[in-house]
C-alpha cells in the first residue's frame, strides 16, 4: 500500500504544478478558444497541434484540439466556431468564445459575455445566461451566476445544485470538490449533499477511489470517499 501511495503521490506532484489545477482548468479560466489556444495545456501535444494546423491549411487564427470529433477555431474576425476532422467548418464562427465538446455539448460565449451550450449541430440547447460555465462531466456542468456563486446544471439547463459555492470542480466518480465561504474545501455528491465536510485548505478530484487534500499546515493526504485519511 505504501508503494502504491508513493507512486500516486509522485505522479500527482509531477502533474500538479499547482494543486489547484483541477479547479483552475474548470473554474477560474474562461473556456474559450482565445484563452485555450494561446497557452498549450498538458493534454495538448505538439503532434496533435500540428495535425490540427495541417487539417485547416493554416486558415484560422487559432485552432484547438479535437474533442468528440470537433475542434474549436477562431477566424480573422476573432469569432469562434468548430471544424470537423477534414477541416470543414461545421459550426459557423459566430461566438465570442468556444470550449471543447464534452458529453455532446460545448460551452460558447455570446456577444454579451454570457455562457451557454450548443450541440454538435450548432443549435443552442442551453441559453447563454451564465457569467461562466464549464464542460459537462457525469451529466453535470459547473456554472457561475451573476452573484459570483457556483453551482451545477444538467443537460436541459436545469439547476440541479444551487449556486452557493465560492468555487467548484467537475464531478469525478460521483463526487465534486467545492469551496465554501470560509475558503475551505470539501466534497459533494450529485444531489448537492456535502458528503465530506469543508475543512481542507485544498483538494483535487477523486481518482480510483482516492482524492488528494491539503490540511491547514500545508500537509497533503489521500482520503477515501468517506473522508477518512488513507495512511
Amino acid at each position: 500500500m505504501k508503494n502504491k501511495l508513493t507512486i500516486r503521490l509522485a505522479l500527482l506532484i509531477l502533474c500538479a504544478f499547482s494543486i489547484n489545477t483541477a479547479f483552475a482548468q474548470d473554474v477560474r479560466q474562461k473556456p474559450v478558444i482565445k484563452k485555450q489556444t494561446t497557452t498549450t495545456t498538458k493534454k495538448q501535444s505538439s503532434a496533435s497541434t500540428k495535425q490540427s494546423n495541417q487539417a485547416t491549411n493554416h486558415k484560422w487564427k487559432y485552432v484547438g484540439d479535437y474533442y468528440e470529433g470537433l475542434a474549436a477555431v477562431e477566424d480573422a474576425n476573432r469569432k469562434c466556431g468548430y471544424i470537423d476532422k477534414t477541416g470543414k467548418l461545421v459550426i459557423p464562427c459566430q461566438w465570442e468564445g468556444a470550449g471543447n465538446f464534452s458529453e455532446g455539448l460545448a460551452v460558447v460565449e455570446d456577444a454579451n459575455g454570457k455562457s451557454g451550450f450548443i450541440d454538435k449541430t450548432g443549435q443552442v440547447v442551453i441559453p447563454c445566461k451564465w457569467d461562466w460555465a464549464g464542460w459537462f462531466s457525469e451529466g453535470l456542468a459547473v456554472v457561475k451566476d451573476a452573484n459570483d456563486k457556483w453551482g451545477y446544471i444538467d443537460k436541459t439547463g436545469r439547476i440541479v445544485i444551487p449556486c452557493k459555492w465560492t468555487s467548484t470542480g467537475w464531478f469525478s466518480e460521483g463526487l465534486a470538490a467545492v469551496k465554501d465561504a470560509n475558503d475551505k474545501y470539501g466534497f459533494i455528491d450529485k444531489t448537492g449533499k456535502v458528503v465530506i465536510p469543508c475543512k481542507w485548505k485544498d483538494a483535487v478530484i477523486f481518482s480510483e477511489g482516492l482524492a488528494f487534500v491539503q490540511d491547514a499546515n500545508g500537509n497533503w493526504f489521500y482520503i477515501d470517499k468517506t473522508g477518512k485519511v488513507v495512511e
